[in-house]
């Protein structure tokens, strides 16, 4: 369910339709209790009495140039994360990101970060608006689709020969999955093998939320071969990388995840 209108600048965090797909479909809503969270974060409808909330919406910078979702998710620990999109220049990450929280509320919590340390570096953390971030989507869609220089940038030679020298044992891993992602959406991306929603696994961090990442058993190896066809290609506005994988690390990413 989709809270419509309740933010001054035409939308909310979980409004964004078409361009992020399925964002909102799970978690927790605005103004209800979010499991997990702290009842400080989360203001009551009375809270923003007389004015509309602003769109829940900051910008990092300064991210380590291997940084994932769960790594900002922990940087933002005790927050609601709607959603993260890292930007991308000529095919290569910038460093920063734009992260929608659960609650208008919780765009201080995350300022109070600013200049703390990911790993060795300090992460700037600014306000950002509904504008800045929509267009930052925008910008995403067409490097993705071949819009921007990203298509004319050639992948690092030992990046695609790694992959495409590994052994296929049927399981692939994906990474950078909208943290809405569910079972149909990958079953939708792969429309071209038969796959059941038992073959297909979400990794989960110790809170039991989604790392943006996930596996897919398939019929056989030469199946998960073909799908390396779709590796880089988008689901909703994010571009999915597919790694060849093995049941092993299936079995030890799912049981971290419990």
């Amino acid at each position: 369910m989709f809270y419509r209108g309740k933010f001054g600048d035409g939308g909310d965090g979980r409004d964004m339709g078409a361009k992020r797909q399925r964002l909102g479909d799970q978690g927790s809503s605005f103004y209800g209790t979010s499991p997990g969270s702290s009842y400080m974060y989360n203001p009551t409808p009375y809270a923003y009495a007389g004015q509309p909330p602003p769109f829940p919406v900051v910008k990092l910078r300064g991210l380590p140039f291997d940084c994932t979702e769960a790594d900002v998710a922990e940087f933002l620990h005790g927050l609601d994360i709607v959603d993260v999109l890292f930007v991308h220049k000529n095919g290569k990450f910038t460093g920063e990101a734009f992260c929608v929280l659960g609650y208008p509320l919780q765009v201080d919590f995350a300022l109070s970060r600013n200049r703390q340390n990911m790993g060795r570096r300090y992460v700037e953390v600014f306000r950002s608006k509904r504008q800045e971030y929509y267009k930052a989507i925008a910008n995403e869609v067409s490097d993705a689709r071949g819009g921007s220089p990203r298509r004319n940038v050639p992948r690092a030679k030992s990046y695609d020969e790694g992959k495409d020298s590994a052994e296929h044992t049927g399981v692939l891993r994906l990474r950078g999955l909208p943290f809405s992602a569910g079972k149909d959406d990958i079953m939708d991306f792969f429309k071209d093998f038969v796959l059941s929603e038992s073959s297909i696994h979400f990794t989960m961090n110790s809170e039991g939320r989604p790392t943006g990442e996930g596996f897919v058993e398939f019929a056989s190896a030469e199946d998960s071969k073909a799908a390396m066809a779709k590796d880089r290609m988008t689901l909703g506005s994010r571009y999915i990388e597919l790694f060849p994988s093995s049941h092993e690390e299936l079995d030890e990413a799912v049981s971290r995840g419990r």
